[in-house]
């Protein structure tokens, strides 16, 4: 039986997300997140953005089976059952008009970068938002000396993770069909960048 997860960095920057989703989510419509992990980012954005409706997802089912068993005993109905979504596999057919993830892209291989952009702009409506969270390196270089000590030891745990440039993960998003509309430095040095479908 899986357990439920708790995450101490989610829930330290989920009202910092938050101020920022409020700020370019649309007022109504569909956001689907990537890699919920835990549930504690989307439980705490239905219940503020009540209007919005919410689809988590998340390829492990040891973190997938616990957040189905979050949102049964929260009785939330703007949030959807979580589907099984691999950023590398191919991507559901469905329409929505925000896709947001966080603190992903470092612990992932440098192939999540392009398919979670190319992904997110083949479901997003033309218009549609994509919020990226997270530690970012600007002009290849980290932002402070604990994301340096961060990146270090990121890629001693596996060499093909790491924290990402932020101009790389940019010109991605441009290839994807997404222009970059916000960058927002964050606090613990994070950033949000935000990005919309431009066709």
């Amino acid at each position: 039986m899986f357990e439920a997860k708790f995450s101490p960095s989610a829930e330290r920057n989920k009202e910092a997300i938050l101020a920022v989703l409020r700020e370019f989510l649309p007022k109504r419509g569909n956001v689907l997140e990537i890699a919920s992990g835990t549930g504690q980012h989307v439980m705490h954005f239905a219940k503020a953005m009540p209007e919005l409706n919410w689809l988590p997802s998340e390829p492990d089912e040891s973190y997938r089976v616990p957040l189905q068993n979050i949102i049964d005993q929260a009785s939330l109905d703007n949030v959807a059952a979580p589907i099984n979504l691999d950023v590398l596999e191919p991507w559901p057919h469905i329409t929505v008009d925000a896709v947001i993830v966080a603190n992903m892209l470092h612990i992932s291989p440098v192939t999540t970068v392009q398919g979670l952009l190319a992904g997110a702009a083949s479901v997003l409506v033309p218009g549609g938002i994509v919020h990226v969270y997270g530690p970012f390196k600007v002009a290849g270089e980290c932002t402070s000396p604990s994301n340096l000590e961060f990146d270090q030891s990121l890629r001693a745990r596996n060499e093909t993770w790491g924290i990402r440039d932020l101009e790389e993960v940019t010109l991605a998003a441009i290839e994807s069909g997404l222009q970059c509309t916000s960058i927002k430095p964050m606090p613990a040095n994070n950033f949000s960048l935000v990005y919309k479908k431009t066709s």
